[in-house]
């Protein structure tokens, strides 16, 4: 599930909450799973990965990740990111795109603080995408960090948040002989523009 708190009163948060909770009430599964997709200028490549989204609060939305990863080596030199959440149950696509950034180090601990030692001992052990003899290896290292850490271990600076504040979004709904419903929001000089794409 995501956490939701004070939510943004615009409107394409209300229709994005009015969905999402059709989606809970339909017991939609991993309901947080989102792609991001970023840029990596070196390779002149696209990439995207599904992330798990833990807040979205008023209008800002957060996941976490490990600081040295490729995906953050593409978010510090291309801040431009496409997010995408697909809810089957409701044949729903949600477009999103926006500029993101490190969160808070205060949001980033705080929320290390209250999740569980098994978690944040894959956090501390993992080099996040390096390469690994063994996936033996990848266990051995984890099982090691969770012996030695214990609720009062510190959020290590390599791991936090990214958050990122949707300027537009799209709601696809998809309907019987692809006659699709495109619903847009665009923000330009702080205003929502509102349009109907074609199917």
């Amino acid at each position: 599930m995501i956490e939701i708190i004070n939510l943004s009163k615009d409107k394409p948060y209300k229709i994005f909450k009015n969905f999402y909770d059709s989606a809970l009430i339909e017991n939609q599964k991993s309901i947080e799973a989102i792609s991001i997709a970023s840029f990596n200028p070196r390779k002149n490549e696209v990439e995207s990965r599904f992330v798990n989204l833990k807040y979205i609060i008023n209008n800002e939305w957060t996941f976490f990740s490990n600081y040295e990863s490729p995906k953050a080596m593409d978010f510090s030199s291309h801040s431009q990111i496409s997010a995408l959440l697909y809810w089957k149950r409701l044949n729903l696509q949600i477009r999103l795109k926006s500029k993101i950034y490190k969160s808070s180090k205060s949001f980033s601990d705080n929320h290390f603080k209250n999740r569980s030692i098994e978690k944040n001992a894959l956090a501390i052990s993992s080099f996040q995408s390096k390469e690994t003899p063994s996936y033996v290896d990848v266990e051995d290292s984890y099982h090691k960090t969770l012996k030695k850490i214990n609720i009062q271990t510190a959020r290590p600076e390599y791991w936090g948040g990214f958050s990122f504040i949707p300027y537009y979004f799209e709601f696809w709904q998809g309907h019987e002989n692809r006659l699709n419903k495109r619903h847009v929001f665009e923000q330009q000089d702080d205003k929502w523009i509102e349009r109907i794409l074609q199917p």
